[in-house]
């Protein structure tokens, strides 16, 4: 690689925070035009990373090099004057303004809102990602959203873009458009450093990878060249352990869903319409779709934050509808919602305290009005040690830990309830191969147990492994459920797009 060829470089970039090395003496070089991969575990320190690149940390030590010149923006904005543009995992738009006008706020100097919208037609299919620059983005599918955020980023002509899991809420369709953009992109010589935890994925798009382990780079590799087991296993160092499960016959009904309707809570969110449904003790019922399309109602609607009609929420025999969290909860429905920082646990109180906010009547965790805090405490440090939550105890807030501790810890305390019937949404949503396994396996295990489990997801491989049957949302539907086994990822992503009625294809 002669130095005209590199784009990046960075040469011993390190990065403390009281407690905690995030960075140590990282160095890689990218080149011009390629498509490179950024892996590790959680907290191995791949945020902290991009982060220095894109001039929202600055580094303790170490320097970078953008195009052979010293390199070391100070904000946001000098890196995309330099010609580094991200686009990160939870997107930054505002529902109520259409699509050019969130672009246009975005822009240092924006042009007249006519020349911008004419701009972003032209760049948007030029690229095979078409926009309406005057829809509003509170209609957009997730997937058409992830596209003003990508548009956005390529009205800047960026020389290097980042890009944090940007394949988490599109379906296998959207994911084949997405990767002709990057591929064309690379073509044209923008370098792409690609952050994902799916390696298949990273597979088949990156020339190369950069792997780190607990702040420091392990090792290198081609990808095209490296099983998805051999890199999960760099990215943990040590041998992975594949989830499995005996595979008894399901027993009797836990939870049925007779026509359940509801209607949209919020301006921008989706009603639910006739959905049916039957989930077995000891049943995994996968259910996909991409964001936006009635996963978060659904969960709302199990939990009991949405009560809905007579007749169409069935708690083993009995009609649940009316009842609210605490009173399914107490009947053994317990649910983990996808937003784990607000939803699934409050952000300031302690994880002893989050422990104790789901846990405090299954657990026994309060007596008389009283509440027993060293009880609390125990389940708290239980959950840590059984799911590995990396935090130094339970008396740290929830929001000190990493995205992927977070979401161990708030799966691990509604698993540890033994729950009859339980329902996630996104259960691995941006955790580690090793993490997610474990996850996955607790799952597994819960339904070995006797448990009802839906797992709501939008990684089609993470149904696939854990799944018994299947369906599909698609704008608040649900689709036939299908036996998983043997189902094609066509006739997935047709389910996801909303085929209903479709005779389903299994290989």
């Amino acid at each position: 690689m002669t130095g005209t060829d590199i784009l990046l470089s960075l040469r011993g970039l390190t990065k403390a925070y009281p407690g905690v090395v995030a960075n140590a003496d990282v160095g890689f070089d990218i080149r011009r035009g390629e498509v490179h991969a950024l892996l590790g575990e959680n907290g191995a320190g791949k945020s902290t990373l991009v982060k220095m690149i894109y001039g929202l940390v600055k580094p303790d030590a170490g320097e970078m090099t953008l195009m052979g010149k010293p390199f070391a923006p100070a904000e946001p904005k000098a890196a995309r004057a330099a010609g580094v543009a991200m686009v990160f995992q939870h997107f930054s738009l505002f529902d109520a303004l259409n699509v050019a006008e969130n672009i246009a706020l975005g822009m240092a100097d924006p042009p007249e809102m006519r020349d911008l919208a004419k701009r972003i037609r032209e760049v948007s299919e030029a690229y095979g990602l078409p926009l309406d620059p005057f829809r509003t983005v509170g209609d957009l599918s997730a997937g058409e959203r992830q596209r003003v955020e990508i548009v956005r980023c390529l009205l800047q002509d960026p020389k290097l873009l980042i890009m944090d899991e940007p394949t988490s809420v599109l379906t296998p369709q959207e994911v084949d458009i997405l990767f002709a953009t990057l591929r064309k992109l690379s073509a044209e010589g923008t370098s792409i450093l690609y952050i994902s935890h799916k390696l298949e994925e990273i597979r088949a798009l990156c020339d190369g990878a950069t792997i780190l382990r607990l702040g420091k780079k392990v090792a290198t590799c081609v990808p095209r060249e490296t099983t998805a087991r051999e890199m999960a296993e760099l990215m943990v160092g040590t041998e992975l352990h594949v989830p499995e499960r005996a595979g008894k016959l399901p027993g009797k009904v836990k939870l049925e869903l007779k026509g359940l309707s509801a209607a949209a809570p919020t301006q921008f969110g989706t009603a639910l319409k006739e959905i049916t449904l039957q989930v077995r003790a000891g049943e995994v019922l996968g259910l996909a779709g991409v964001a936006g399309n009635g996963q978060d109602e659904l969960l709302a609607a199990l939990s009991g934050e949405i009560t809905s009609a007579p007749g169409m929420v069935v708690f083993e025999g009995r009609e649940i509808g009316a009842l609210g969290p605490n009173g399914r909860r107490r009947l053994g429905l317990l649910t983990g919602p996808e937003e784990r920082l607000g939803h699934a646990a409050a952000p300031d109180m302690s994880l002893t305290e989050n422990a104790l906010l789901t846990g405090a009547e299954r657990e026994g965790l309060v007596s008389n009005g009283f509440l027993k805090w060293g009880k609390a405490r125990s389940f708290a440090e239980a959950i840590i040690e059984r799911f590995d939550v990396r935090t130094p105890g339970p008396e740290n807030a929830a929001r000190s830990l990493s995205g992927g501790n977070l979401q161990k810890f708030v799966i691990g305390r509604e698993v540890m309830q033994r729950p009859e019937v339980l329902v996630v949404n996104q259960p691995t949503w941006g955790v580690d191969a090793m993490a997610a396994a474990v996850i996955r396996q607790a799952l597994l295990d819960l339904a070995e147990g006797g448990t009802a489990v839906i797992v709501i997801s939008q990684d089609l491989d993470e149904l696939m492994e854990v799944s018994d049957r299947f369906a599909a949302l698609n704008e608040g539907r649900l689709s036939e459920v299908v036996p998983a086994k043997g189902l094609t990822v066509e006739a997935i992503g047709l389910m996801m797009g909303g085929a209903h009625g479709m005779e389903v294809a299994h290989v």
